[in-house]
């Protein structure tokens, strides 16, 4: 009855564990925001939303790309929060 548990615990653990990797991916895949932006400025030039319409999609969607991109590189860290871990140097010439 353990093993069987345990089975199943391992099992469920490991399919939350794949679905928690595809989720996280498709949330830093800005090929999609990049795809809608190109739909709505068709749409835009086909004239089926307005130009307001169209800055606001715009807005949102860039807003989005740029919160992806930001979790891809990593936030910078704020001035005072750097700290030196070690130096390597290498001095060439005459003495």
């Amino acid at each position: 009855m353990i093993v069987l548990d345990r089975m199943l615990v391992g099992g469920t653990k490991f399919v939350l564990g794949k679905i928690a990797s595809a989720l996280d991916a498709e949330r830093n895949d800005d090929s999609r925001m990049r795809e809608e932006l190109l739909a709505a400025q068709m749409r835009l030039e086909l004239g089926e939303i307005g130009e307001a319409e169209f800055r606001a999609l715009e807005a949102d969607l860039l807003a989005r790309l740029r919160e992806i991109r930001e979790r891809q590189m990593g936030e910078a860290p704020r001035p005072g929060e750097m700290k030196v871990t070690g130096v390597e140097a290498t001095i060439h010439g005459e003495e």
